[in-house]
């Protein structure tokens, strides 16, 4: 049986948790309210993507994509053409 990769989100919270630095001091020196950071660790809150930024910053995480998969390119809005007469 294949296993999922873990979502982002429990990838923070390892890099956060294994980072060395206190919850306390991430929140310091990124401006994160306290509250907000204990909820997003026990897995009941998020975070917006401007905190993601500030806390990846600190802790110097970089996301690559490991087997990144083709992407159709997207359809172009508007009208189809009209079909002309006997076709």
């Amino acid at each position: 049986m294949k296993r999922s990769p873990a979502k982002l989100s429990d990838q923070i919270r390892q890099a956060v948790d294994a980072s060395g630095l206190s919850r306390y001091r991430i929140c310091k020196e990124t401006g994160i309210d306290k509250g907000l950071m204990s909820r997003f660790m026990a897995g009941k809150g998020t975070l917006s993507m401007q905190t993601l930024d500030a806390v990846a910053d600190l802790l110097r995480i970089q996301v690559v994509a490991v087997n990144p998969r083709p992407v159709a390119p997207p359809k172009r809005p508007g009208r189809k053409p009209k079909a002309k007469k006997g076709e």
